[in-house]
C-alpha cells in the first residue's frame, strides 16, 4: 500500500497550495509552524497579546477557540487589533458542536477548523447503536445539509478550512461501523471531504490527531494512501494531541510528527504541550529542521518492501535469547567506561539502589551495560559480580568471559565462528565447552554482508547506523523478515547534537521504527549524561507503547474552553501519581475530547463545568460534579478502589 513518495528517502509528498490568509500551506511552501492560544477568546486583549508573542517566537498560524457567537464576534476585534499592530499572522477559528459559530466567525478569520466527529453529530455516548444502510445514509444526508452552508460560505469568501479528525471525538455512528480505530478516523474525514468536493471547494486540508503516536501515525498513513488512490493532493496538518508536558510531551510529539515528516508527509505542524503556547514553537522548529536535513540527504539503496504492512501494524516475531539479559517489552542498554564502575554515580546512571551490599533493581533500571573492556582490578570485578547477580547484562568487545556477552563487529564474529568450527572439526571433545553468548554489531558498512548473519545465528543483533538511520533500518528489517531471521534487534544510535535536539531526533528515528514493530530495544550513545540517556530510552519505549515504567499522562495543551489551570493541575496530579508504572491518567480541561481520549487512558480527570470535575474509568464517567478542591483526593481514592495504587516504596521495586 503506497502511503509516501519513497520508502528509501525522505521526499516530500506533492500537494496543492492552500492559502490561510497570506500564508501558503502545501505546494512548494516550507512546513509551517502553528500553535493555539490558551486565553478566553472573549478577552480580546489577552488573546491578541498571546498571538503577538506566538508570532514573535516564530509561529506562522495561530488558532483560537470559538465556542459560541460571542467568541466569534470577538475574533473581528482580535483580527483588527493584530493588523493595527502590524501582525499579519493568520487566525484560525476552532469549532466544536456549534455550526452557527462557524457561520459567524468565517466573516472575520482566515480559516475555520471543524471537527467531523462533533460538527453535526452529538457528543459520543459510546453505546452500541445499530445502523442499517438506510439509516446510515440518512445520517450522511443530515451532515451534508448542515455542513454545506459553511462550505459554500468559505468558498464565496475564499476562506480555507481544516477537516480536523480527532481519535478522541469520533461519533457513535462512525464507531459503531468502523470502530474506535484509525479506519474510523479515515472515514470520518472522508465524509466531510466528499461534501467539500461535491461543492467544488478545494481550499481545505486534513488532520488526524490522537494522543497515541502509533494510532496517529497509522491514521495519517491510511489517509495519504487513500488520497493516492483517489488522486487527491490536499495538504496535511500534523499533531499528537494531548501529548503532555516536558520531555515526555516532546518525545510523544516527535515520535508521531517526526515519523511522518521523515516519510515526506506533512505540510504544517503543531506540538501540543501542557505548557505556555509559545513553548511549543521551539520543538516545532527542531522537528522541521531535522526533516529538512533528512530530505537533503542522497537517496539510500533502493529496495522493495513487502513485509511492513501499514494497515496492520504488528511487532516482529523474535526469539528472545535465554543467555542474554533482555526485557520482553523492550530493552535499554547504556554505555559505561571502566572508571564508571567505581563511581558514586553508578547507581544513578543505571537506575538502581545500593542496599545491604547488593544492587536493588527498579522499574527503570538499565537491562544491560556496555563496557569497551573489562577491568581486572578487584573493586571493579566485585561491582561486575553485583551487576550480574542483580540480573543486569554486561556487554563487551572481549570474548570468552563467563556470563558476559561478547559484542563483536560482523567481520570479527565471522572470524571467531570460523575458528570455533575449525576447532570442533579437529579437536576430540569428551565434554562440550560452554561458550559465552555472542551479539553482532551491524553497521552501515555491513550492508553487503548481511547474509553472514544467517550463518552466524547470533543471540542478539545491535543495529548501529550512523546516517539515514530510518531508511537503512527499514531495509535491514525487511531483509531479516524475508529470511525469517528472528534474532532480537537493539537500535544503537549515536548522536552529537544539543540535548534538546537529541530528544527530538532520537524520538523521531527510534520511534518511527518502534511504532512499526521494528526493534526490541534502545541503546543511545553520545556526549550526554548516562542517566539522561537511560531515562530518554525508557521514555521512547513508553511513548511507543512497549514498556511502561512510569505513569503515562495524557494532558491537553489548554485553550479558551479550559475550565481550570491545566499546567497547575497537571503538576499537582503528577506529584501524587507519577509513581504508578503502567497506569494511564488523562487530564482534560474540557469535555471536547475528554470521553474519547479516555479510551486510551485508565482514569480521567475532566473539567465538566466551572469549578467542577468529572472522573472517568476508561470512557465511563463514574463520578460527576466533584468540587475542584476535592477532585485530586477523589482521583487518588478512585485509583485505590480499582486496585491500581501502589505506595511509592513499593512502586520503585
Amino acid at each position: 500500500m503506497k502511503y509516501c513518495e519513497t520508502i528509501y528517502q525522505t521526499k516530500r509528498r506533492p500537494t496543492r497550495e492552500v492559502l490561510i490568509g497570506p500564508v501558503g500551506v502545501g505546494g512548494s511552501n516550507p512546513v509551517r509552524i502553528q500553535s493555539m492560544t490558551t486565553s478566553s477568546t472573549r478577552d480580546v486583549e489577552a488573546t491578541v497579546d498571546q498571538i503577538k508573542r506566538l508570532a514573535d517566537a516564530g509561529c506562522e498560524i495561530a488558532r483560537v477557540t470559538v465556542q459560541g457567537i460571542k467568541e466569534a464576534d470577538a475574533c473581528e476585534q482580535i483580527k483588527n487589533e493584530l493588523l493595527k499592530n502590524g501582525y499579519l499572522i493568520p487566525v484560525v477559528a476552532d469549532i466544536h458542536f456549534y455550526p452557527p459559530a462557524a457561520m459567524r466567525v468565517v466573516d472575520f478569520v482566515d480559516k475555520v477548523r471543524i471537527n467531523p466527529g462533533n460538527f453535526v453529530d452529538k457528543r459520543a455516548s459510546f453505546k452500541v447503536i445499530e445502523y442499517d444502510d438506510a439509516s446510515y445514509a440518512a445520517e450522511l444526508e443530515r451532515i451534508e445539509e448542515k455542513f454545506t452552508p459553511l462550505v459554500e460560505k468559505c468558498k464565496r469568501l475564499k476562506r480555507s478550512m481544516r477537516i480536523g479528525t480527532n481519535h478522541g471525538s469520533l461519533s457513535d455512528r462512525i464507531m459503531n461501523r468502523y470502530g474506535d480505530t484509525p479506519f474510523g478516523m479515515l472515514e470520518s474525514a472522508l465524509e466531510f471531504a466528499r461534501i467539500c468536493r461535491k461543492n467544488d471547494y478545494h481550499e481545505f486540508m486534513f488532520s488526524m490527531k490522537s494522543s497515541n503516536p502509533q494510532v496517529m501515525v497509522q491514521a495519517y498513513r491510511l489517509l495519504v494512501a487513500e488520497m493516492y488512490k483517489l488522486d487527491w493532493d490536499y495538504p496535511l496538518h500534523l499533531g499528537v494531541t494531548e501529548a503532555g508536558q516536558g520531555e515526555d510531551g516532546r518525545i510523544k510529539s516527535a515520535m508521531g510528527i517526526g515519523a511522518l515528516l521523515l516519510d515526506g508527509i506533512g505540510d504544517t505542524i503543531r506540538v501540543s504541550l501542557t505548557e505556555d503556547a509559545w513553548c511549543e514553537i521551539d520543538p516545532c522548529k527542531r522537528l522541521v529542521n531535522f526533516a529538512e536535513e533528512y530530505a537533503n540527504r542522497p537517496a539510500g539503496k533502493l529496495f522493495v518492501e513487502s513485509q511492513r504492512q501499514i494497515e496492520n501494524i504488528q511487532r516482529r516475531q523474535v526469539s528472545m535469547p535465554r543467555t542474554v539479559a533482555m526485557h520482553r517489552d523492550g530493552t535499554v542498554i547504556v554505555t559505561l567506561q571502566p572508571k564508571d564502575l567505581n563511581s558514586a554515580e553508578l547507581t544513578k546512571n543505571i537506575g538502581c539502589e545500593h542496599k545491604d551490599g547488593q544492587l536493588k533493581l527498579a522499574v527503570s533500571t538499565a537491562d544491560g551495560v556496555f563496557l569497551p573492556s573489562i577491568p581486572q582490578d578487584k573493586a571493579s570485578q566485585q561491582v561486575l559480580g553485583k551487576l550480574l547477580d542483580a540480573g543486569i547484562g554486561i556487554f563487551t568487545e572481549q570474548t570468552g568471559l563467563s556470563g558476559i556477552t561478547a559484542l563483536l563487529p560482523l567481520n570479527k564474529a565471522e572470524a571467531l565462528w570460523q575458528q570455533q568450527n575449525k576447532k570442533e572439526r579437529f579437536a576430540l571433545k569428551l565434554v562440550k565447552e560452554e561458550s559465552s553468548p555472542i551479539a553482532v554489531k551491524v553497521t552501515d558498512a555491513d550492508e553487503g554482508n548481511w547474509e553472514k548473519i544467517a550463518q552466524l545465528k547470533p543471540a542478539l543483533i545491535v543495529l548501529s547506523l550512523g546516517s539515514d538511520r530510518l531508511h537503512k533500518a527499514r531495509h535491514f528489517f525487511e531483509w531479516l523478515k524475508q529470511n525469517d531471521l528472528k534474532m532480537p534487534v537493539i537500535l544503537n544510535f549515536t548522536y552529537s547534537c544539543s540535548q534538546e535536539d537529541l530528544v527530538i531526533q532520537a524520538s523521531t528515528e527510534c520511534g518511527a521504527l518502534l511504532c512499526d514493530g521494528l526493534g526490541e530495544g534502545v541503546w543511545l550513545e553520545g556526549p550526554y549524561q548516562i542517566d539522561f540517556l537511560r531515562q530518554l530510552s525508557f521514555g521512547i519505549l513508553q511513548a511507543a507503547r512497549m514498556r511502561m515504567v512510569k505513569t503515562d499522562f495524557i494532558s491537553c495543551p489548554s485553550c479558551g474552553r479550559t475550565l481550570f489551570d491545566l499546567q497547575d493541575v497537571t503538576k499537582r496530579i503528577k506529584e501524587r501519581t507519577a509513581h504508578l508504572p503502567g497506569v494511564k491518567i488523562a487530564i482534560m480541561g474540557c469535555i471536547v475530547n475528554g470521553p474519547g481520549e479516555m479510551a486510551d487512558a485508565d482514569f480521567g480527570y475532566v473539567g465538566s463545568k466551572p469549578g467542577m470535575i468529572d472522573l472517568y474509568i476508561g470512557k465511563k464517567c463514574v463520578e460527576k460534579d466533584i468540587s475542584f478542591a476535592q477532585a485530586d483526593d477523589r482521583l487518588v481514592e478512585l485509583i485505590k478502589r480499582e486496585g491500581r495504587w501502589q505506595e511509592l516504596a513499593e512502586a520503585s521495586k
